[in-house]
């Protein structure tokens, strides 16, 4: 298995673009709150990824949904994902909902934040999923499932990394810097999307693969 996987992964939960949300729920903590924290959403990130992983298929096939047509609406899902990118924002946050304003009342009062909103739907949601779900069908190994398992450890470490450096991130980037990355990486994201439709696509309809 080659690093698509892992570069797409990286584009999508892009933890750069959450240390803005992390610095504001964890503002009120103290540092063992704050490790916690970054623990706990770090690891449950890697949890979403590995459990997509190995039981995707097996869901898929429970409900009958064809891979191909998982793919187009995967595709579709990304595509979304990379527009919010786009725009500087989260590429699994939903301008609509009252999940980051939760997140934030549950954060004043003590509550844990690490799951939720940090982990789900912020870093990793169903854009995550249905890509960890498109790749674990290509891997037709155990060696690369388990590296496609292992590309979950990758985005741990990068979550914790981003999120246990956040305020030197946020001096050095500054609001300006995170939203170029964001975006950046949200076109990267677009392309990895396009190529996914049109495989799900060329499945479904044979005659678009020409002769």
């Amino acid at each position: 298995m080659d690093l698509k996987p892992l570069v797409t992964l990286l584009a999508i939960v892009n933890p750069l673009a959450i240390v803005p949300f992390f610095i504001h729920y964890t503002q009120g903590f103290s540092g063992a709150q704050r490790r916690n924290t970054i623990w706990v959403s770090s690891f449950s990130a890697f949890v979403v990824i590995a459990v997509s992983a190995l039981l995707g298929l097996q869901i898929l096939e429970f409900f009958g949904i064809s891979l191909a047509s998982f793919q187009v609406g995967g595709g579709m899902l990304l595509l979304t994902s990379a527009l919010n990118m786009l725009n500087a924002q989260p590429a699994e946050a939903k301008p609509s909902s009252h999940e980051l304003q939760d997140g934030a009342e549950k954060a004043a009062m003590g509550a844990s934040i690490a799951v939720v909103p940090l982990t789900i739907p912020l870093l990793t949601g169903p854009a995550t999923m249905s890509t960890v779900v498109i790749y674990a069908d290509k891997a037709k190994t155990f060696f690369q499932l388990s590296t496609l398992v292992g590309y979950g450890v990758v985005i741990a470490l990068a979550t914790a990394l981003c999120f246990s450096l956040a305020q030197p991130i946020a001096r050095f980037l500054g609001k300006t810097g995170i939203n170029v990355m964001t975006r950046l990486m949200g076109l990267i994201l677009a392309a990895l999307a396009v190529e996914v439709m049109s495989d799900g696509l060329t499945k479904l309809f044979p005659v678009l693969g020409g002769p």
